[in-house]
């Protein structure tokens, strides 16, 4: 059985995050519980910018918060001296609300409002990433009304398709994000923003897919941008003072999943980066990379209550559990699959094989399909790990579940960052039906 970060079993047989007792967890906030290995985050943060340092190369290493957005959690990596990705106008008044740096933000998204962008301008943030032909129209209309300057990067697809699922490859040219680099909307995006008056151009951002274990795209999509950029001193005599080459690096969820440490996927683009800065005599850009699955992925663990158990002779065995689908959709959505183990039994052999199913009203509310675990009574804590990235993001309330706690754990302290919902939290956005509608209906 495979732990991760700072995981132990206990004396009592129990799994420890952070030295704290998921068992004592369980007990204090209910289950489902979010625990979140924080020391295992500041590890991975720490790994990727002393790559760079050890390089000599500037850079910014900025949390991908789509992966997992609360206002803890912007905290943690603003303390640890990273820069933040958000992708809407929620993550980014998150972000306020967290009091995180404005120059340290970067706004991505493939249809930014109106109202969006004139928040972004309004918070002074650190950057643009522009990615389609109408916001680059809206960025230069609003900054000549606000007679405000503007940092952007253009995101482009470098026609790279990494071996990933379909629903999460971004970098090929069939994808909804981005400029085109082989047709020409790059150029066109460049000529539309580099000269203009309250434009800052600062270079390119590409994001190739994610859960990717080699290094083989990031080394080409490197190539085929600082291409571009030479391209453009060449041409227009201008030079990038930033390339963003995005993140995607994968993390290992099963015995399956070999991934690179962080420090590989740096190594290897840094490598390209100075090599082709050396030879075409091109100053060394600074180098923006975006990591949010590989910072809290494996940091994070679900803990769930066992229910109901049920055998289809011959077929499988079901161990029901507290949450599912609602708190976790990538099993459902992308085939994902997860390990697991019983986290109050951890010494005892977990040799029967079950299908660890949720709760939610769907014959495909299935968390792990082959999961081995020791023979499973009610009331057992499940624990399914990795699921600190796309889950508590993407979870919902379907079948009017509340969504769950999150928690920190360290050096066997732990603390309550997202309380649970409770049923009153699932209707105070409802309104009752009014006159009108009883009129139409009656």
């Amino acid at each position: 059985m495979h732990l991760y970060g700072t995981q132990t079993v206990n004396e009592k047989g129990h799994l420890a995050i952070g030295g704290v007792d998921v068992s004592e967890l369980a007990s204090q906030y209910g289950t489902p519980v979010m625990v979140y290995d924080t020391e295992l985050f500041k590890k991975r943060a720490n790994a990727f910018k002393k790559t760079f340092e050890d390089k000599g190369i500037k850079a910014q290493v900025a949390y991908a918060s789509k992966a997992f957005s609360s206002i803890a959690i912007y905290q943690l990596a603003e303390q640890q001296g990273l820069s933040l990705d958000v992708v809407s106008g929620g993550e980014l008044y998150t972000a306020v609300a967290a009091g995180f740096p404005r120059e340290r933000i970067h706004f991505h998204g493939n249809n930014k409002s109106r109202e969006e962008i004139i928040y972004a301008f309004e918070e002074k943030i650190g950057c643009m990433v522009v990615d389609n032909f109408l916001e680059i129209m809206l960025i230069k209309e609003i900054a000549t009304e606000r007679k405000q300057k503007m940092n952007v990067l253009i995101r482009v697809t470098p026609g790279v398709e990494a071996h990933t699922h379909d629903y999460i490859t971004t970098g090929q040219e069939d994808s909804k994000f981005g400029f085109d680099l082989k047709n020409g909307q790059t150029d066109q995006a460049f000529n539309a923003l580099h000269n203009h008056e309250y434009i800052n151009f600062l270079g390119m951002h590409c994001h190739i897919g994610s859960q990717i274990f080699e290094t083989d795209a990031f080394r080409f999509a490197a190539e085929v941008l600082m291409e571009k950029m030479v391209k453009w001193r060449e041409t227009y005599q201008f030079i990038c003072p930033v390339l963003n080459l995005g993140g995607g690096f994968g993390i290992r969820y099963t015995e399956e999943d070999q991934p690179l440490e962080p420090a590989v996927y740096v190594e290897e683009m840094a490598e390209v980066v100075k090599a082709m800065s050396e030879e075409c005599e091109y100053p060394v850009p600074e180098i923006w990379i975006e990591p949010g699955r590989s910072l809290v992925g494996d940091a994070g663990t679900t803990i769930y209550s066992a229910g109901s158990t049920k055998e289809v002779p011959n077929v499988r065995t079901y161990v029901a559990v507290d949450g599912g689908m609602s708190d976790n959709i990538r099993p459902a959505l992308y085939d994902a699959h997860y390990s697991s183990a019983a986290a109050n039994r951890m010494n005892e052999p977990h040799d029967q094989q079950w299908t660890i199913a949720g709760k939610c009203c769907e014959s495909g509310d299935k968390l792990v399909e082959k999961a081995l675990l020791p023979n499973v009574e009610t009331g057992d804590l499940i624990a399914i790990f990795c699921t600190g990235a796309y889950t508590y993001s993407m979870a919902s309330n379907y079948n009017r579940l509340p969504r769950p706690a999150v928690v920190f754990a360290e050096k066997g302290q732990h603390q309550l960052v997202v309380r649970r919902e409770t049923f009153e939290d699932l209707i105070k956005l409802d309104l009752p039906l009014q006159q009108l509608a009883k009129e139409i209906y009656e």
